[in-house]
């Protein structure tokens, strides 16, 4: 049951991020320098980071495998080194849809450990060449391109199997979807997300970061530590008021149709298509009633 909903959310977001174009034909990759070798790359899905430089390419998640000609024409755009390492920064499809046709470009996949485990099981079955070589627990870091870059894992936060990477040289963090820029986020209970570890997740991520700090966010515009710092507020109000509700013995269905909750928010159209107001009410429901 719990693969049928998740393929069914798979499924929701894939035709919420048709809203970013009308069609594959229509999708334009778009690129913003972040730094002098690190750059966000948009289209349909999760925002791309690369990182180029003599040593080659760094890439980070690659959004549906329709797109990644397109994707690599934009690389190519930046450099002509090819692409040594891409990180996914958790298994949604709208990251990981490109993994195979990366790793026939020669690049190595790396993940966290339950990365590689949700794909690995995953129906239909996940190609050798699209799953992760190395996969890590906690963190790693990797030197590259006069870059010292952190990688670390938050647990059970957007899911299960979450990592943000900060580059110290160039101070960009790119957040994965535990950050989604002036939206609500998407918190995927059916694969270990929760709305605490979220919390937690943003918080850490503030640690690191300063006023000079570029954010690429999973979902949303290019971002920083101000508007972070909202959405962290954000979050821990919506668990407030949610937890002031289940106190009063409220259900589900009486949360998720109080719009006084996320009115706040709603009016400065944080509702996408994929999470609208309602859909975040019921999210933080659930994940505080678990």
């Amino acid at each position: 049951m719990k693969y049928y909903k998740t393929l069914y959310s798979f499924i929701l977001l894939i035709s919420a991020c048709s809203t970013y174009a009308q069609n594959n034909q229509e999708v334009i990759i778009e690129t913003q320098q972040l730094s002098d070798n690190v750059y966000m790359l948009t289209g349909q899905g999760g925002n791309i980071g690369v990182c180029i430089g003599e040593e080659g390419v760094f890439m980070i998640d690659d959004q549906f495998a329709r797109l990644t000609p397109k994707i690599l024409e934009a690389i190519k755009a930046l450099s002509d080194k090819p692409i040594q390492f891409l990180i996914n920064t958790h298994y949604h499809g709208d990251h990981t849809g490109g993994n195979e046709n990366i790793a026939q470009q020669g690049a190595k996949i790396i993940a966290h450990d339950n990365v590689y485990k949700r794909l690995i099981a995953s129906t239909p079955a996940t190609p050798k060449e699209a799953l992760p070589v190395i996969s890590f627990n906690d963190k790693l870091q990797l030197h590259i391109n006069s870059e010292d870059v952190l990688v670390f894992h938050v647990e059970n936060a957007h899911t299960d199997g979450d990592a943000l990477l900060y580059f110290t040289q160039s101070n960009v963090l790119h957040t994965g979807d535990t950050f989604f820029s002036e939206l609500y986020p998407y918190i995927d209970l059916n694969s270990g997300g929760s709305i605490n570890g979220y919390i937690e997740a943003v918080k850490k991520a503030l640690i690191l970061i300063d006023d000079d700090t570029k954010i690429i966010p999973g979902h949303g515009k290019l971002s920083n530590k101000t508007k972070h710092q909202f959405f962290l507020s954000m979050l821990e109000d919506l668990k407030t008021k949610v937890l002031a509700e289940i106190e009063l013995g409220k259900t589900e269905d009486e949360v998720a149709n109080n719009s006084n909750i996320t009115k706040i928010y709603d009016d400065l159209g944080y509702s996408w298509a994929f999470i609208n107001s309602e859909r975040i009410r019921r999210t933080f429901y659930k994940g505080l009633k678990q």
